[in-house]
């Protein structure tokens, strides 16, 4: 097209383009971004449709949308094909692109935005989220909306064998990798946001990483600058919702010192809430006249930031009054819950959280499809914040986006501690019931989660913990605060959020997200340092409260067991149409399911409540895929009886020929006088064929005396030849001619 502007580099070993003038032509900017046969698709438009008095916060929307098409599938479902509400990793690869485009939008602005990022196509080696926030840095940067880009993102894994970087790895080499790190950084060395699950890497490691990142990312920065100088589109004017300079200087004669006082005198307490609400009243009553409700709020905000950052910085004290590296005081219960499997109560300040945890066969494992294909599930976290433990009223809806994002961090900092399912075969489900907030709830709630899981039973590696660490600057930022543990009114007032979990070994999880245009780089290392300090502290409370483990499983539990099986064994095990396993949990009133590993073994797993009926259904299990050998020994059940012999059942599935030669050592002359349909009978294998058919015998296990059998009972009457007791000729051995005797003769 005519007005088609693209360029391209290569970047980590794949040609990335950028690409506008094509689609969507009614956005402020639309940029397609293509790394390898990956394509994305990100728009940007704005709309001046806010009143800058109204506007409390910057109303920006950001969509990332999975389409199936893009991996060449269709929606499993049967009856709705059309894809639906985003899964919960949309949800975060959503989250993590507005993390890092929020701070660089103007202060005082306040038009609506919305960033759409969609996945039009993937080729399972390039990385369709980091493609997405890379576009939507090109379409902020290369539109005329507001915006002080770019930024660049990458993403950052270790290589296993020699412990080297990654840059944008592919699936198998995320796979392989103890670190999966995105992280968003602008010019001058600084960071923008960052989120990251590890499986228990250094705070040494992940410095490393950081870094790493930030001089790769210098290229894109470059490349995104040329990308939009060519767009050419020039920033429009916009309407600062910045406050009104002398309704400031006004309200801050009259108020800033009740402001001052209440933000020095803050406790960790209910009415603190009541405080602030009675300073806004009084605002409010006496300027309601003369200031919009809406700014004067907004000014109360102000004055109460202004009173938190000189406090901190100049006073080094905290509102609450700890010191800077303090941790509100803790308390823990477990066992809090008397039906369930497993639940435990963490209380941090005001922040609690009451975690439960359920335990449940495999066949409870989340089944999910996306554009990569189907995976399921096995451990999973869900995280609830109702508006109760904010004293607000709220419906009740469906999780927002804060307590899905929530509800995944805490879920990726216990999966490296969660046993691998041959060791413990449940599916896991977490609940985090936060029923108080004041800052670091999902911190709280993945300590929670480590207790739980304990007080249920789970052998989990080690505990887990984590903690926020904030940062308080002033307005020129050359003077930074560090605060450990942060508190609702600092988490508010504050600009950033550093969030990072972990065992005393290493790191497992990270997110990070700030209100300033980036945190520089060398402040990194105090960062790490002072969480890893803070989580070692919770850990030694959690681990008073209980070491390890319960060794048993709560009453209430199902029992499970499972069996190692071969590939060429789940045939067998589930029977023609779904029968034998059905005749299994027919049996034995349990839970049979079979699972299959990309390491071409297989798992029974089998779930229930009383402990025997499991037991029993392994054992039928076991006898199904049971291998027979010669000399093994069995009672059986006939199944059939004809002339030749018959049939019998020694284990389910598993059929032998009891051939009439084999019956006795008398001769038989009709099988069916000896055997019926459903009599059990003890026979030896005396041969296995390579289709598995078998061959049985019964005269192989009877006592047998020089070749004859034992004698028969003697008649009633007679004596001698005629009528006495005899041995009959046994059935012919044609290697050896046995001769008619009595014996002793």
């Amino acid at each position: 097209m005519e007005n088609t502007i693209k360029k391209e580099i290569e970047f980590a070993g794949k040609k990335l383009s950028l690409e506008t003038g094509v689609f969507a032509p009614l956005t402020n900017m639309a940029v397609t971004v293509r790394y390898g046969d990956t394509v994305v698709l990100v728009t940007a438009v704005s709309k001046k449709q806010r009143a800058p008095e109204t506007a409390e916060f910057l109303p920006l929307r950001v969509d990332y949308q999975e389409k199936l098409y893009a991996g060449g599938l269709i929606k499993s479902s049967r009856f709705v094909k059309r894809e639906g509400r985003p899964s919960d990793d949309a949800t975060i690869v959503a989250r993590l692109i507005d993390h890092a485009i929020r701070p660089l939008f103007p202060k005082d602005f306040s038009d609506e935005v919305q960033i759409i990022a969609t996945a039009l196509s993937i080729d399972h080696i390039s990385d369709a989220e980091v493609s997405a926030i890379i576009g939507a840095s090109a379409a902020l940067t290369a539109s005329n909306i507001p915006w002080n880009g770019p930024m660049a993102t990458s993403r950052v894994a270790i290589e296993s064998n020699n412990n080297s970087f990654i840059l944008n790895p592919t699936s198998e080499q995320l796979e392989n990798s103890p670190l999966n790190l995105i992280i968003s950084t602008v010019e001058n060395d600084k960071v923008l946001a960052m989120e990251a699950d590890a499986n228990i890497v250094s705070e040494e490691k992940i410095l490393e990483a950081i870094n790493f990142a930030n001089a790769e990312n210098k290229k894109l920065l470059e490349f995104i600058k040329d990308f939009s100088k060519e767009a050419g589109n020039k920033k429009y004017e916009y309407v600062s919702a910045k406050l009104p300079e002398d309704m400031v200087k006004t309200i801050r004669k009259d108020f800033y010192k009740k402001v001052q006082d209440f933000v020095e005198t803050l406790s960790d307490k209910k009415e603190s809430a009541e405080l602030m609400e009675n300073i806004l009243d009084e605002m409010r009553e006496k300027y309601q006249e003369k200031y919009a409700s809406a700014y004067i709020t907004k000014c109360f905000e102000e004055l109460e930031k202004d009173a938190v950052r000189k406090l901190v910085l100049e006073k080094e004290k905290r509102p609450d009054g700890r010191a800077l590296s303090e941790i509100r005081p803790i308390t823990i219960e477990l066992g809090v819950l008397p039906r369930t499997h497993g639940s435990a109560f963490f209380r941090r300040g005001l922040t609690q959280s009451l975690t439960i945890t359920t335990l449940g066969s495999s066949s409870l494992e989340q089944l999910i499809q996306s554009m990569y294909g189907e995976e399921t599930k096995r451990y999973m976290h869900h995280y609830y914040g109702p508006a109760y433990s904010l004293g607000e009223i709220k419906p009740l809806l469906s999780p927002g986006r804060r307590e899905i994002g929530h509800g995944a961090l805490a879920e990726k900092a216990l999966i490296p501690v969660i046993p691998s399912k041959e060791q413990f075969p449940y599916a896991i489900r977490v609940v985090s019931e936060i029923l108080s907030q004041n800052g670091s709830s999902s911190m709280a709630a993945t300590c929670g989660s480590t207790l739980s899981l304990m007080d249920a039973g789970v052998p989990i590696k080690a505990p887990v913990a984590g903690v926020a660490v904030g940062l308080i600057t002033n307005e020129n930022q050359d003077k930074f605060v560090l605060l450990t543990d942060m508190a609702g009114i600092e988490d508010f007032n504050g600009f950033m959020d550093f969030k990072m979990t972990g065992t005393r070994e290493g790191v497992t999880a990270i997110q990070m997200d700030t209100k300033l245009g980036g945190i520089p780089i060398k402040m990194f290392q105090e960062i790490l340092e002072r969480s890893k300090s803070a989580r070692l502290k919770i850990l030694d409370i959690i681990e008073k409260a209980i070491q390890k483990p319960r060794e048993n499983l709560s009453k209430y539990a199902p029992r499970i067991a499972q069996v190692k099986i071969a590939q060429d064994q789940i045939g067998l095990v589930i029977g023609s149409g779904g029968k034998t396993i059905r005749e299994i949990m027919a049996k034995t009133k349990t839970t049979v399911d079979v699972s299959e590993n990309v390491d071409g073994s297989a798992f029974v797993v089998i779930a229930g409540i009383d402990a025997e009926a499991v037991n029993k259904a392994k054992e039928l299990v076991e006898s199904i895929i049971r291998e027979v050998k010669v000399g093994d020994i069995f009672e059986g059940i006939v199944k059939r009886v004809a002339d030749f012999g018959a049939i019998v059942g020694v284990l389910p599935n598993k059929e032998g020929l009891l051939h009439v030669s084999e019956m006795s050592h008398d001769y038989v002359d009709d099988p069916n006088k000896l055997f019926k349909v459903g009599d059990k009978v003890k026979v030896k294998v005396i041969s296995v064929e390579r289709d598995g058919k078998m061959s049985l015998s019964k005269k192989a296990l009877e006592e047998h005396f020089g070749g004859y059998e034992k004698r028969r009972p003697a008649p009633k009457t007679g004596t001698g030849f005629g009528g006495g007791s005899y041995f009959q000729h046994p059935r012919r051995n044609f290697n050896k001619r046995v001769p008619f005797r009595r014996k002793n003769v």
